[in-house]
């Protein structure tokens, strides 16, 4: 079934991030809505599109959104898809390039209605992330990883350790400060991260940082960048995302072999994404 574009307007950018594919709390059908819903010139996937590493905790469902990047990628489409790395992300930038036919940055500049414009996911402007890469990856991300799976079904325990572990940490101040003064060093007017999982704008000495917020929680954001200016929507919640068995086979939460990938095997369902 050909994707239904229902905006009107055509945006410059669109940029999601923190989607962390391979967790049980990644919201990557609704994700997947919002990019096929949507017209755009660029698709900035600014970091931590996977959990970790472990492509065996992928599920139908993600490899469906994976399937629809690598369908937007083809150059008949004529949007730019830019990947931006993560410390989720790291270690991935060969597999992504080769898997979605995408490339891979550490850092995105571009101009827009004659303005600088930066693209970077934040990590490292975390101290802690930055000074305890092991540490960060067995407790921040395996352990999050297996109490998501201890947690209720509506993941209420983990969304509540993931909005106090932000305050605790000071993490959006801190990623803020980090990115706003990176932006001021390359004379740049906009600057937008992720990592922090909360949505933001903050204003400060001539420059606008944006925070696009994350697809692991019960309000997913995202970010638009166009002639109306910067924008950060909320996702607007559908009636099968309350009742998702009325609109997906179950299997679609099931783990999926790398070899019978969903979201690459049953390209019929984007063809029209490719024409």
């Amino acid at each position: 079934m050909p994707p239904q574009v229902i905006a009107s307007q055509i945006y410059d950018t669109l940029i999601l991030s923190d989607l962390h594919l391979g967790a049980d709390m990644s919201r990557a059908r609704e994700a997947l809505r919002v990019l096929r819903e949507n017209q755009y010139r660029r698709l900035i996937l600014l970091g931590d599109i996977f959990a970790d590493l472990n492509f065996g905790r992928l599920k139908k469902e993600h490899w469906k959104f994976l399937g629809f990047i690598r369908k937007l990628s083809n150059p008949k489409r004529k949007v730019e898809v830019v990947w931006v790395e993560g410390n989720h992300d790291h270690g991935l930038t060969e597999i992504m390039s080769h898997l979605v036919g995408v490339r891979v940055y550490q850092e995105y500049q571009w101009e827009y209605q004659g303005q600088r414009h930066i693209a970077v996911h934040g990590h490292q402007f975390d101290g802690f992330v930055v000074s305890n890469v092991h540490v960060s990856y067995y407790i921040g991300t395996l352990l999050y990883l297996q109490l998501q799976k201890w947690d209720s079904k509506n993941k209420t325990v983990t969304r509540f350790l993931d909005r106090l572990g932000t305050r605790w940490q000071r993490l959006s101040e801190k990623v803020a400060e980090g990115a706003l003064a990176h932006a001021r060093h390359h004379q740049a007017a906009r600057v937008f991260c992720g990592h922090t999982h909360a949505a933001l704008h903050q204003h400060e000495h001539g420059v606008d940082y944006f925070n696009c917020g994350a697809w692991i929680d019960e309000h997913p954001t995202y970010i638009t960048v166009g002639e109306e200016g910067v924008q950060i929507h909320e996702y607007v919640e559908q009636p099968d995302d309350l009742h998702p068995d009325a609109a997906q086979s179950p299997a679609d939460n099931d783990p999926a072999e790398f070899g019978d990938e969903a979201g690459f095997v049953e390209d019929g369902e984007y063809e029209a994404v490719a024409t």
